[in-house]
């Protein structure tokens, strides 16, 4: 099993519990309403919601020929997931890195933050930007064209 399905997994299986435990205790109706819930998370969680990751060396070819930012980010990141929802469908314009699955992408997210895979990092013309505010990275993808 890959390790960026391990949190949706570990969601679905505490919903799944949880549901259980209270359909067992005569509390369907909770239960009903708890497990889809957990499916949610699970879901956000995911791989699903991001789009599809490349190679950190794939992500600076295409970013040098098209100028757009290339985002690196990590599954069950708070801050990766709010960048993507607000850059709503704009956010298929960048290209994205899975740190978690890309060990060079992981190493240039350290080197840009004193060691640490600080993620959201987001590159815009090979300088790095730590959690930047989702306004200003739609401006950058404007300005790339």
């Amino acid at each position: 099993m890959k390790r960026v399905w391990v949190l949706p997994i570990l969601f679905v299986l505490c919903g799944v519990g949880a549901a259980t435990a209270l359909a067992l205790r005569g509390d369907a109706g909770t239960a009903a309403v708890l497990l889809p819930l957990f499916v949610l998370f699970a879901a956000v969680n995911s791989p699903v919601i991001f789009p599809r990751s490349v190679s950190t060396q794939e992500a600076e070819r295409r970013s040098a020929f098209d100028g757009r930012p290339v985002v690196f980010w990590r599954p069950g990141c708070a801050y990766c997931l709010r960048l993507r929802l607000r850059l709503g469908v704009n956010a298929r314009r960048l290209h994205w890195v899975d740190i978690w699955r890309d060990a060079a992408g992981a190493a240039l997210v350290r080197e840009a933050n004193d060691g640490n895979e600080t993620v959201p990092t987001v590159f815009v013309a090979g300088r790095p930007h730590t959690n930047p505010d989702p306004a200003w990275v739609r401006e950058q993808l404007s300005r790339s064209g």
